[in-house]
């Protein structure tokens, strides 16, 4: 069997597409990933925030310790004064005020979140004194019918409305 210069340029072409994807992977091994305080997990080529704790690092990228390269500077130099690193202050300030609209933003959702809860835990207590009254409770099913609970179904009702209770009324 005779290979075609076709069939072999196409195989070399697959090959290099492998080793271009092998190639691109290599940088995923400097990823960060941690969990937020939503528990949601993030996922970064940069370090999380400052808030978020040691514990809640679920990956970082290794530490790659490198011998200087340049000789070691005079004992006189080093009692210097060390060289802090510049901080441009406009950086800094978009730092922070993006930090605090980001701790806004959670305040805001868990304003929101706490009044869904809140209303919620109304629904179901009202939804529980119905069922407990003893009137008769009808549905309408999706053909327009009536049914009217019995028992069975308005005691099962009556543990679902307990259990939001349980949850969302704290």
């Amino acid at each position: 069997m005779r290979k075609t210069p076709c069939s072999t340029a196409g195989a070399a072409a697959l090959w290099l597409a492998v080793l271009a994807c092998l190639a691109l992977a290599l940088p995923a091994h400097a990823q960060w990933k941690w969990r937020d305080a939503r528990g949601q997990i993030t996922v970064s080529d940069t370090p999380p925030p400052r808030d978020i704790p040691a514990k809640d690092i679920l990956q970082q990228p290794e530490v790659v310790l490198r011998r200087p390269v340049a000789p070691a500077a005079p004992a006189s130099a080093a009692s210097a004064v060390p060289a802090k690193p510049a901080v441009d202050p406009v950086l800094e300030q978009r730092k922070r005020q993006a930090e605090q609209e980001q701790a806004s933003r959670a305040k805001a959702e868990e304003k929101q979140a706490a009044a869904a809860r809140q209303d919620n835990c109304r629904r179901a207590q009202e939804q529980l004194a119905t069922l407990d009254s003893g009137q008769r409770i009808a549905r309408v099913k999706t053909n327009g019918e009536r049914e009217y609970l019995d028992d069975t179904t308005r005691a099962q009702e009556a543990q679902r409305a307990r259990q939001v209770i349980a949850s969302d009324c704290r």
